[in-house]
C-alpha cells in the first residue's frame, strides 16, 4: 500500500522560498498522478500542482503559477514542491495526493480524484 510523507513546512517571511517534499513508499512512479493541495484555515481544500507521470506534464494553479515548480525525484522517491515569493496568503497546511490514474486536466484539481493523501507539512508566511 502506498504512503506518503510530507516535509519541508515551516515559518518563513514573505518573499522566502520553501521546498516541500513528498516521500512515497511503493510504486508510486510507474504510472498515475501525483498532486500538492493546500488547506488554510476555514477554508475547503485547493489544488496546488500536480505531475502526471504519462509524460511528466505538469500543471499549476494559478494563484502559484511562476513561483512554484513540482518535480519529482525517481531515485529518493520523492514528488518536490519548490515555492518562491511566498506570500502571506500562501499560509496553509500542504498535503500530497496520489491517483492511480493519469489525470486528465478537467479532473487533475479534483480531491476525490486521489486515494491516497499524506498528513500534511504546515506554511506559515508572516508579512
Amino acid at each position: 500500500q502506498v504512503q506518503l510523507v510530507e516535509s519541508g513546512g515551516g515559518l518563513v517571511q514573505a518573499g522566502a522560498s520553501l521546498r516541500l517534499s513528498c516521500s512515497t513508499s511503493g510504486r508510486t512512479f510507474e504510472s498515475g498522478t501525483m498532486g500538492w493541495f493546500r488547506q488554510a484555515p476555514g477554508k475547503e481544500r485547493e489544488f496546488v500542482a500536480a505531475i502526471r507521470f504519462s509524460g511528466n506534464a505538469k500543471y499549476y494553479a494559478n494563484s502559484v503559477k511562476g513561483r512554484s515548480t513540482i518535480s519529482r525525484d525517481n531515485a529518493k522517491g520523492t514528488v518536490d514542491l519548490q515555492m518562491n515569493g511566498l506570500r502571506p496568503e500562501d499560509t496553509a497546511v500542504y498535503f500530497c495526493a496520489r491517483s492511480s490514474l493519469s489525470l486528465i486536466l478537467s479532473a487533475i484539481k479534483s480531491t476525490d480524484r486521489y486515494e491516497t493523501w499524506g498528513q500534511g507539512t504546515q506554511v506559515t508566511v508572516s508579512s
